[in-house]
């Protein structure tokens, strides 16, 4: 219903209700009808199907088969590692899950407890959540709106509109029926919404939507929607499914081929339930898992709070960065950027200081000091008064000259406010309002100067400024009887005072950074458009022709598939509402695009939640939107999305050199187990040797990996492809040729040692595994350069888990315990020596990798 535009009687009508309010007994009735006046939470799911939705992942539902099995053969070892990965998994998902609930209840909480209505004639105090339509509610300066209502009277009514709309000056509220129009929430001057406050004066209003049909409540259910889940998580899902039907054909093949060929049918059970076991990742997860918390723990030191683990992978894939302009690329305050003087001639006035215009600044408002010496008041008012205290015109000071004897209170019909003064030998008028409204009423003699100030106002207004004119006269006595129009007469101009909410300082190189990284940054606002677009050129988010600006209204018109058309050229929207917002971010992620969202009201929660990455300003951003947000800025600095997108880049970069390097090795040991048949060679590793390699050296050197730093360029190459396999390109060729190449080498030292009837083999050949591996990782540290150029020791991480990964297996070589349970014996010098020169041929042929490739680059 469009309550804004319909005659207040009719409001009334449809409610039917009075001015004295409904009958006690027609609430509830009414109560039962349209519910309490609360936001509801959509059905809370329960543990059991949670967990059930953690583990219904297929990679995890065939390693439990797995357990199962390793279980049944004797191999508690597997079962108990399998199910631990699992659990860690569940519970952190379960954990994610369950987020969603609090941001309904951060909405819940931001409505007062009480409110004062009038019910039959009698005003009272009733808890909101009884509220109905037809309720008439009181409202004065400190309230919050209760519910959506319909103003029909209103003593200047200043509401704080900025968590709805983005829009930072409070709106000025009156009662009249709106023209026929579209009206974006900002415009609607005749409603309140539930969740904005009153900053000035009083009203009375008719409650026209309760509980989850105000605006606040449909924000509500768009909030309560299933989060998407991570480019990463995705691609680990279809890569998981498709590696496991692989490994288990090949396990079977395997089976057969050693079966065929003599082998222990029990002990080529439990080799190639091992290697299912070794092959499928099943510790990527968890040391993703560890990677970004590893990520997010960085974060936190650099101000970025993650709510979300998925966010740190998740931010190294944006393409676009959308943000809310208020309190976000903005300061939210509004401040005197430009002044012009008209000064008078000397005969006209007399005894006023040489700057009639700062002192009419300080005077003409209804600013006010709180005990900590805080300007209190409407926002442009006190920027007014901050810029006259600064340039020493003392609000206070002054009063006690010149005290405020009459005032004419701003008019929204009129647009203009007047304040009347005692001077020393008279009468001081000032009046402020729009330049257009002043102009008429100054004195003929100013006619002269009315191009220069309307071409001053022209171009105030096109840098994006509020502008507002001061006029002023003197009087010899005060009239017996003030009448308006008279009073507001024959006036004298004498300047203009432009104001902006201005840009943050760090914000304009953040964006220049964000768009050498190949990001497009894009201002979404509830600001008008002239304002949005001069805050977008001063950020250098617009800077030609072909960066488009496009409003509220202007979007409503568009359909779905020419808006999808051009999206991506738009910049800046202007005057949007929490819908649009919503369908901006939705038509970006339909195109293909990675979007991340900056916001900190309640118009931007429901959006938050639908970006693939919502990021919410920790010290000026509302609950509700740090609910719905996956990252929190905790210093409000739009530069810490930048950094953060470096640390989301390196985060994946890494976790990419993880997938590289165990699944090479995973390869590697499918390899020397399939082909050693092939060459009439024994099976070269036992069930122990291969679930030692997938608990150390897979284990201690890939977790290690995560600690690996930035990249030289990673901040001037554009973002990833979402929506391309993780396998594209380099990654899959390279696990193909090393992980043939490691599992070659060591068939080689297993065939070199048996032709030499060395009874060391099965020891040499899972040692020579083990320290390709060793040398694989070492190499990889770097997708370009080569390592001695980033330099040996700068992951100590990695050095350590080397140095550990060795020592162990030196360990399980020398210790004559350890040779009992592993199957091992003690090699003598030469035999070391020689294992490391072979598993040396891998680290050295991917440095070789990598030199060919800078040398094509």
């Amino acid at each position: 219903m469009n309550w804004h535009l319909i005659p207040i009687e009719e409001v009334a009508a449809l409610l039917k209700t009075t001015p004295s309010g409904v009958h006690e007994k027609k609430v509830l009735e009414l109560l039962k009808k349209f519910g309490h006046n609360k936001i509801q939470k959509t059905r809370k799911q329960t543990v059991l199907k949670m967990l059930w939705h953690q583990l219904s992942n297929f990679m995890i539902l065939i390693l439990i088969a797995v357990a199962i099995l390793s279980r049944f053969i004797g191999e508690a070892t597997d079962t108990y590692i399998i199910l631990a990965i699992v659990f860690l998994n569940a519970i952190v998902g379960f954990v994610q899950e369950y987020r969603a609930e609090k941001a309904i209840a951060a909405l819940k909480n931001m409505v007062p407890s009480l409110a004062r209505v009038v019910r039959q004639g009698n005003t009272m105090e009733i808890p909101t959540v009884t509220l109905v339509p037809g309720d008439v509610v009181i409202l004065e300066a400190g309230n919050s709106v209760p519910a959506d209502v319909r103003f029909f009277e209103t003593h200047q009514l200043k509401v704080d509109e900025s968590t709805l709309t983005g829009e930072s000056l409070n709106v000025l509220k009156h009662s009249q029926v709106l023209p026929k129009a579209d009206y974006p929430l900002g415009e609607q001057v005749n409603m309140g919404f539930k969740g904005t406050y009153i900053t000035n004066g009083r009203g009375t209003a008719y409650v026209v939507a309760t509980g989850m049909n105000t605006q606040l409540g449909g924000i509500a259910k768009m909030i309560q929607t299933a989060k998407s889940i991570s480019p990463l998580q995705k691609k680990l899902n279809i890569f998981g499914k498709r590696l496991s039907f692989i490994i288990l054909l090949l396990c079977i093949i395997i089976f057969a081929i050693g079966y065929l060929n003599g082998e222990n049918p029990l002990s080529m059970l439990l080799i190639t339930t091992s290697l299912a076991v070794a092959a499928i990742p099943e510790a990527l997860p968890a040391l993703v898992t560890v990677a970004l918390a590893l990520g997010a723990k960085g974060l936190a030191i650099k101000k970025a709070l993650i709510r979300n683990l998925t966010a740190v992978e998740t931010l190294g894939s944006v393409t676009y960065i959308c943000s809310d302009k208020t309190g976000t690329l903005t300061q939210n305050k509004m401040v005197v950027s430009e002044i012009y003087t008209v000064p008078p001639t000397a005969d006209e006035f007399t005894n006023v200081p040489e700057n009639l215009l700062l002192k009419a600044m300080a005077l003409n408002n209804d600013v006010s000091q709180d005990a900590n010496a805080k300007w209190l008041g409407d926002s442009t008012e006190v920027a007014m008064v901050q810029y006259a205290f600064e340039n020493y015109f003392d609000k206070e000071r002054l009063e006690k000259i010149n005290p405020r004897i009459a005032e004419f209170p701003f008019d929204a019909s009129k647009r203009c406010m007047t304040t009347i003064h005692q001077t020393e030998n008279g009468i001081l008028v000032i009046t402020k309002g729009a330049v257009d409204v002043l102009l008429k009423k100054t004195r003929d003699n100013q006619l002269h100067l009315f191009p220069a100030i309307k071409e001053k106002d022209h171009q105030m207004a096109y840098k994006g400024y509020r502008v507002l004119g001061f006029a002023i006269k003197e009087l010899k006595i005060m009239p017996e009887v003030l009448n308006r129009d008279k009073i507001e007469s024959s006036l004298t101009f004498i300047g203009m005072v432009a104001m902006i909410d201005p840009p943050r300082i760090e914000a304009k190189e953040a964006i220049r950074e964000c768009k050498m990284a190949g990001i497009i940054p894009v201002m979404i606002t509830g600001d008008h458009k002239i304002t949005a677009l001069a805050i977008a050129k001063q950020l250098g988010i617009v800077t030609n022709d072909n960066d488009r600006v496009l409003s509220g209204n202007e979007l409503v018109k568009l359909s779905s598939d020419k808006f999808e058309d051009i999206v991506e050229k738009i910049r800046v929207y202007a005057r949007v509402n929490p819908e649009q917002k919503l369908k901006i971010i939705q038509t970006l992620k339909k195109k293909g695009q990675q979007v991340a969202l900056l916001g900190d009201g309640v118009n931007d929660a429901a959006a938050l939640k639908e970006a693939d990455i919502g990021i919410a300003m920790g010290i000026s951003g509302t609950e509700v939107a740090k609910e719905a947000s996956d990252m929190i800025l905790l210093d409000d600095n739009y530069a810490t999305v930048i950094i953060a997108i470096k640390h989301g880049r390196v985060i994946f970069d890494n976790i990419l050199k993880f997938i590289k390097y165990i699944l090479t090795g995973n390869f590697g040991e499918i390899i020397a187990i399939f082909l050693a048949p092939f060459f009439g060679l024994p099976i070269p590793l036992l069930a122990i040797h291969i679930l030692w390699i997938n608990l150390v050296t897979d284990g201690l050197p890939g977790l290690a990996l995560a600690s690996e730093g930035a990249e030289s360029n990673i901040m001037q190459r554009p973002p990833r492809n979402p929506n391309q396999t993780i396998f594209k390109g380099r990654l899959a060729l390279h696990i193909l040729w090393v992980g043939f190449l490691m599992g070659g080498v060591t068939l080689a030292i297993q065939y070199w040692a048996i032709e030499r009837e060395n009874t060391h083999w099965q020891t040499m050949a899972f040692t020579v595994l083990c320290f390709s591996q060793m040398g694989h990782v070492l190499s990889i540290r770097s997708a370009r350069e080569s390592l001695f150029s980033i330099g040996i020791f700068s992951n100590k991480f990695l050095i350590g888990a080397l140095a550990l990964t060795v020592l162990f297996q030196f360990a399980i070589i020398y210790i004559p315990f350890f040779n009992a349970v592993f199957k091992t014996q003690p090699l003598s010098i030469v035999e070391v020596g020689i294992t490391i020169a072979v598993s040396s041929v891998v680290f050295w042929a991917v440095e070789l990798e990598k030199y060919l490739y800078r040398l094509k680059t």
